[in-house]
């Protein structure tokens, strides 16, 4: 059975691995799975996250252990896209690039995020969210470039 691209995508996006999952791509979704629990519990993002949800910045960037962290966009970002890409048969040509430019603006945005300026006011979690808008942004505009090409 087939699921939707906004499903596989959703579920995807909770979770990396269940949309591998959903895609019956049991391997492969128990890889995803296992690699963003390892990152996880290494990089101490969910205590970040808890810190920065509670408006405690300091803290947040205390505990993350950036490391670790670094890694979290693109494996993130490449197990949303594999999970879209194998919901359905038809891939759209470029699809990747959303994902990919999505993939270097977060990891920018977190390598800035302990900076003083940026990452002492928003810290490792708002501020990589908020870069996946221009990386979207930015992916989608080359896809639209080269797909005229």
């Amino acid at each position: 059975m087939k699921h939707s691209r906004l499903e596989v995508v959703c579920w995807s996006i909770a979770f990396p691995g269940f949309g591998q999952l959903l895609n019956q791509q049991l391997l492969k979704g128990i890889f995803f799975i296992l690699l963003e629990v390892v990152i996880n519990l290494y990089s101490s993002f969910n205590m970040a996250i808890l810190f920065s949800f509670r408006g405690e910045i300091a803290q947040s960037i205390e505990a993350a252990d950036y490391q670790w962290l670094m890694f979290y966009p693109c494996v993130y970002m490449f197990a949303v896209w594999d999970a879209y890409k194998n919901a359905d048969d038809e891939v759209p040509r470029l699809s990747f690039l959303p994902f990919f430019c999505s993939a270097l603006t977060v990891t920018i945005g977190l390598i800035y995020s302990a900076d003083n300026v940026f990452g002492f006011l928003i810290g490792p979690i708002w501020l990589p969210i908020l870069c996946v808008i221009p990386g979207t942004a930015l992916g989608l505009l080359l896809r639209s470039i080269l797909l005229r090409i």
